[in-house]
């Protein structure tokens, strides 16, 4: 199941109708450019209003932050049903772009010598296959074999059958244990959500503290994230105001047509747990976006930030073969995308891409309220019955960062056939 896909799993697979036009008075508000910096907004506003049609989704928030502008831009509507526009201050589930707030606090933690990265996982959690081999390094990078749970059919058939089930990390762990080990440790590279929220129970151990107060002590409220917040299990509601998500079901491992975009906003978070149950906004997020790919500052050491951004693999299978040759990196809850670093993320009804580039010195941030892919997708992809297929296949925030990566003059170009 797609429910905090990778970056990587759509690029394997490829490279609701929304609509509308941009909000002009919200443009007005929230765009300021400096000197020359005005024909860069208007290939930016021409790459998004393309890239969104060809995304067929319902609506859209992007930005896009430079040293000398910062440019917000909405279109579409937050909710097909009243058709109210979509708004650049929604709150916005971000999906796997929470996996990088995880390891940050697995590196402060490493830090303060509560943990190694070197540790191996039996020394915290029993009963993982190799697990008296794997290291919590190779758990962050996705090179430990320690498959994902999401992929697993009776995950799948429990999580369809009630969406509102209130799921207990544990519970979440126990799928991927049963498919393991997909490799020898260190071998390969398969993104697995089941990383993620072992390490989540690993910080909590080790700190003493729930890992919903762990990152707002040790990230929200020292980066001062105002719009940011890890959902508590039980409540599966998103603050004032936010979009309505759209999904159709694509990501569950059974079959299920729904025909039409299934309004899944109120679906329980607690099913990905620290590997994507956060909320955000994107003024919050280009702010994070900007501290994670760059200096660190008020999140991590410099040194931690700096073995951070040399932690990238890309020279293990699949990484170093075809469709992706090394283009795409994975490192300590980081890609590297073309010289992007960052992360994508998707939970039920929401997909999200945040991304920095060093010689840029921008941060990318786009939000959309649907994960439907759009394009010439597999057969067994359902899209949008009145999408485009004469281009490639793509998730909607996808689609459209790589568009204004292009605009910006650093592509990023689909990496599948």
């Amino acid at each position: 199941m797609g429910l905090v896909v990778s970056t990587l799993a759509a690029l394997l697979v490829s490279s609701c109708g929304g609509g509308g036009g941009s909000q002009e008075e919200e443009q007005a508000d929230t765009t300021t450019a400096g000197g020359g910096e005005q024909a860069s907004e208007v290939a930016l506003d021409a790459a998004l209003e393309q890239s969104f049609e060809e995304s067929d989704a319902p609506g859209v928030v992007a930005a896009v932050q430079t040293p000398q502008y910062t440019w917000v831009r909405a279109l579409g509507v937050a909710d097909r049903t009243s058709e109210e526009p979509m708004t650049p201050d929604v709150h916005h589930r971000i999906g796997s772009v929470n996996k990088t707030f995880t390891i940050s606090l697995l590196l402060q933690a490493a830090d303060e010598g509560l943990l190694s990265l070197d540790d191996t996982i039996d020394r915290y959690v029993e009963g993982v296959p190799n697990g008296d081999e794997i290291t919590l390094r190779q758990m962050a990078n996705m090179t430990s074999g320690i498959a994902d749970y999401t992929s697993n059919e009776r995950f799948g058939e429990d999580l369809g059958s009630d969406p509102q089930r209130i799921w207990r990390p544990e519970e979440l762990v126990r799928f991927g244990i049963a498919d393991s080990p997909a490799f020898d440790p260190g071998t390969e590279f398969q993104y697995s959500n089941t990383n993620t929220v072992l390490l989540g129970l690993v910080l909590e151990q080790v700190s003493g503290e729930p890992i919903g107060e762990l990152y707002r002590e040790r990230i929200i409220e020292p980066l001062g994230l105002q719009g940011t917040s890890f959902p508590d299990q039980a409540d599966a509601s998103l603050p004032e105001p936010h979009a309505q998500g759209y999904s159709l079901l694509a990501w569950l491992p059974v079959e299920v047509d729904p025909g039409e975009p299934v309004d899944v906003t109120d679906w329980s978070p607690s099913e990905a747990w620290t590997a994507g149950a956060m909320i955000s906004t994107v003024e919050d997020l280009l702010a994070y976006g900007r501290v994670l790919g760059s200096t660190g500052e008020g999140l991590l050491p410099p040194e931690q930030q700096a073995e951070r951004l040399d932690s990238f693999v890309s020279d293990v299978p699949p990484l170093n073969q075809p469709p992706l040759n090394g283009d795409l990196a994975y490192g300590l809850g980081l890609e590297n995308d073309h010289g992007w670093i960052g992360h994508n993320g998707e939970i039920p009804g929401y997909n999200t891409n945040l991304f920095y580039h060093p010689e840029l010195d921008a941060v990318v941030a786009v939000e959309v309220n649907s994960e439907i892919s759009s394009g010439g997708c597999p057969e067994d992809m359902p899209t949008m019955t009145d999408g485009p297929l004469s281009i490639p296949c793509a998730d909607p925030a996808d689609r459209i960062f790589r568009a204004l990566a292009e605009a910006l003059g650093k592509p990023a170009p689909a990496l599948g056939p």
